[in-house]
């Protein structure tokens, strides 16, 4: 791909109709009236809300005559709580239709008000690892539009959102099949403003996406060369994007990239996320920089399973040699790059809740997808591992 094609427009309508290009966020005045949304509730979370699009967003809905609202009140690891206060703001307001905007934390919320606001069911009815409620279809859920604003989560076009239940203490992700967005902004100009370090933790959440969906050992082509695809991309955009932040063909490739790998997971991830995922709920660590002080140490634990993986990877990255060390060696290379620590213990992890986050982990969706079966003994140790020196 050149350089050139991530400065235009282009509209894709695989897996739901996705909207990229920059200084597209213009369109969503007209997209929301399209779609027959009258007064939206725009769910952010509470950093992005106080950045200069949001103001943005809001001019072009009223531009298009499209009257709005906003829920801010969304923590970094969105909580169960947050949702039903996003849902009696929405029921308060009047409003017909969500915008999931920001990262991970205000998409994931969005969609996660989108399925509770027109049924009595509780949140984690939509628990992904129970069958969904079957009395619900389309017709049943608001329209929903996302807008993402860093380059990392992929969560934009599907439902799946992770958030935490507080009563349990873990992160678990609520869906439903029927509820898909009816469209995907991807504005490469609202990611330029990102800060080196989240730029370079959302990167590495969107590489351990690619990573992580590829290697699942099911067979889904389709996904597998999605996943390919990301990690190339990924690989060569990051390190641009943190040299030279306002390059739109740089934050272009990494927001399409993003995109691509959420897209992947769907064929599943593995025991970075079940990890990651408690380790956010115990310690309200930041999801992308979990994920890649994790990576490493999975890698290395998971080796002996993704042998044949390995050079299909390696010639994505488009590294010179296609063993397991040289594409090891490659993603430290990139961590190391992206200033990432070596150790759990770094971002405030301690060893008194390894036992907890272990057992907890096991419990986890992506834990089932993982490509080398694990006992809680091996999990326990891995996390021990990590703690203290994980790559």
């Amino acid at each position: 791909m050149t350089d050139d094609q991530f400065t235009q427009a282009a509209n894709w309508d695989f897996p739901v109709p996705i909207k990229y290009g920059p200084g597209r966020l213009a369109e969503v005045g007209a997209l929301c009236a399209g779609a027959g949304c009258r007064k939206p509730l725009i769910v952010t979370d509470r950093a992005t809300a106080k950045l200069s699009f949001v103001e943005t967003l809001r001019g072009h809905l009223e531009a298009a005559g499209v009257a709005h609202g906003t829920f801010a009140e969304v923590s970094p690891n969105p909580l169960d709580v947050e949702v039903v206060a996003g849902k009696a703001t929405f029921l308060a307001g009047g409003h017909d239709s969500i915008i999931a905007l920001g990262g991970g934390s205000g998409m994931d919320a969005g969609k996660a008000i989108s399925l509770v606001l027109n049924s009595s069911r509780d949140l984690w009815d939509f628990d992904y690892n129970l069958s969904p409620p079957a009395e619900l279809g389309k017709a049943d859920f608001v329209p929903l539009l996302c807008v993402p604003t860093t380059s990392g989560t992929g969560a934009e076009t599907e439902s799946t959102a992770m958030i935490t239940d507080t009563k349990r203490g873990i992160k678990g992700c609520v869906w439903h099949p029927a509820q898909k967005p009816f469209a995907a902004l991807l504005d490469p100009e609202l990611t330029i403003g990102l800060p080196r370090n989240l730029t370079a933790w959302t990167g590495c959440d969107a590489l351990t996406h690619a990573i992580e969906a590829y290697c699942v050992p099911s067979f889904h082509p389709m996904c597998d060369g999605i996943a390919l695809q990301a990690l190339g991309m990924i690989y060569r955009a990051l390190p641009k994007a943190l040299d030279n932040p306002a390059s739109i063909p740089a934050r272009g490739a990494m927001l399409t990239g993003s995109c691509l790998a959420g897209v992947a997971f769907l064929k599943g991830l593995g025991m970075v996320h079940a990890i990651s995922h408690m380790v956010g709920a115990e310690f309200d660590t930041q999801h992308g920089l979990t994920n890649a002080v994790l990576l490493p140490a999975v890698l290395r634990f998971n080796a002996a399973a993704i042998g044949p993986k390995v050079a299909p990877m390696c010639q994505a990255m488009g590294l010179a040699g296609s063993d397991f060390e040289t594409f090891y060696a490659a993603v430290c290379g990139l961590l190391d790059q992206c200033g990432i620590p070596r150790s759990l213990a770094e971002i405030g992890v301690t060893a008194d809740r390894i036992d907890s986050i272990a057992a907890k982990a096991m419990t986890d969706t992506a834990a089932g997808t993982n490509p080398r079966p694990f006992t809680l003994a091996e999990m326990t140790t891995l996390i021990k591992q990590a703690l203290t020196n994980a790559r």
